[in-house]
């Protein structure tokens, strides 16, 4: 195989106005101190560039061919690939150099003098115990994949891989209830979890899935599909996986299918509203977020057993909604922060301490002091402030009379 020293390919060092670490170090390779030699051929794909995520085999021969390291299990590795995410994983120079030539599939042997592997002055990267620092080597490197990566944790152990995007800007977080179908592989190839006849369903905080794919997760909307890599330190135990002794990187394939919307609007656990059926628009930008005259239909619930109903506008109203202008103390305080954070045709299941009920608030009968509620709400819709401009006073008038004379019901 013939080999072509560094200026010959692409390897002279970049200079900018301000130099980054990196750049300097670039600089600072002796000519002639990395060759390549390509020993197969990859995909006429693009190359690599910063911000991608690398996933790399690489076997080190000395001059005489020696294996002195490599990932491959054939020559005494664990067969797990190395990932790098160029411009912010720390590399060596050589490596760092190098990698962005290959494309996907192909497979070169790197000639590297001391100087740019573990022997560079000041090497970002520690050498293994018994490594030949001064000498110079073979870096063998497969280049298996690459793509953009969307870096999940600043150390780079949860990465993710965007296969389809999603729809919309909302993403699960705690106390969010998630649906997704969920297959993991052991940084080897072992399967850990395969396609299974059901969707995973978990709740985002109650350590039910490993931490590093429930950050990953955490970062993609309903519909996505994303293959998330994460490393031994974020792989804690789980009912998913509960045994991960044996993985040192886990790679799980994701299908966010759904999420239900869960808000700890106090942050003490006791006023709880939770989304069951979606509502239209964007949250929370088509939400009645500032005063409004809302229309909903509700149903209330005692917290007992049985789940006693004490009021349905459904029944209880001839079938017609209530409405009520917020900002005025119409209806229990927590039932308002509830419907100020839905979307139109959104219903929630909202569950309420007694402070944020009635007990501060006019009590139906049927509603003892003290109790706990529990509210099913439909928003039928809303309309926001009248706008005044360009209005006559007569035609302003006739505007109050009607905010005036808007009737709500007792709840």
């Amino acid at each position: 195989m013939a080999a072509v020293d560094d200026s010959a390919q692409g390897f002279a060092p970049k200079t900018k106005k301000s130099a980054s670490k990196d750049e300097k170090r670039r600089k600072n390779m002796p000519h002639g101190s990395l060759m390549k030699a390509i020993v197969r051929s990859g995909a006429d794909t693009p190359q690599p560039a910063d911000g991608d995520q690398v996933i790399i085999h690489c076997s080190v021969r000395t001059i005489d061919g020696v294996i002195v390291e490599s990932t491959r299990s054939e020559h005494g590795g664990k067969g797990i690939p190395i990932r790098y995410v160029l411009g912010k994983s720390k590399m060596l120079v050589g490596l760092m150099e190098g990698i962005p030539t290959m494309q996907k599939g192909e497979v070169a042997m790197f000639k590297m003098k001391s100087e740019v592997h573990y022997g560079e002055a000041d090497c970002p990267v520690p050498a293994p115990e018994g490594f030949p620092n001064d000498a110079e080597l073979h870096f063998e490197i497969e280049l298996l994949d690459f793509f953009k990566a969307r870096v999940v944790s600043e150390d780079l152990g949860v990465v993710k891989k965007i296969i389809d995007e999603g729809q919309g800007w909302e993403t699960p977080r705690e106390p969010y209830e998630v649906k997704s179908w969920i297959t993991a592989k052991s940084g080897d190839g072992r399967v850990i979890l395969s396609h299974a006849q059901e969707p995973v369903f978990f709740t985002f905080g109650k350590a039910e899935v490993p931490k590093g794919l429930e950050m990953g997760i955490g970062t993609m909307a309903k519909g996505e599909k994303a293959m998330i890599f994460v490393n031994r330190s974020y792989l804690t135990q789980s009912p998913l996986i509960p045994s991960i002794e044996d993985y040192e990187e886990v790679y799980f394939e994701v299908e966010l299918i759904h999420f239900i919307q869960v808000r700890d609007m106090l942050g003490d656990g006791r006023l709880i509203k939770r989304r069951i059926a979606d509502g239209r628009g964007e949250f929370p930008m088509d939400c009645p977020l500032q005063d409004s005259l809302l229309r909903v239909h509700y149903k209330g619930m005692l917290l007992n057993e049985e789940r006693t109903v004490f009021y349905d506008t459904r029944v209880d109203n001839d079938g017609q909604p209530l409405e009520f202008s917020s900002g005025e103390g119409l209806v229990p305080e927590g039932l308002e922060m509830c419907v100020r954070l839905m979307l139109p045709g959104e219903r929630a299941l909202v569950t309420c301490p007694p402070d944020y009920a009635y007990d501060n608030f006019e009590r139906p009968a049927t509603v003892p002091e003290g109790a706990y509620v529990q509210w099913e709400i439909d928003l039928l819709g809303f309309e926001m402030p009248k706008d005044w401009t360009g209005l006559t006073f007569q035609n302003i008038m006739d505007e109050a009379e009607k905010i005036k004379n808007t009737v709500c019901l007792d709840l």
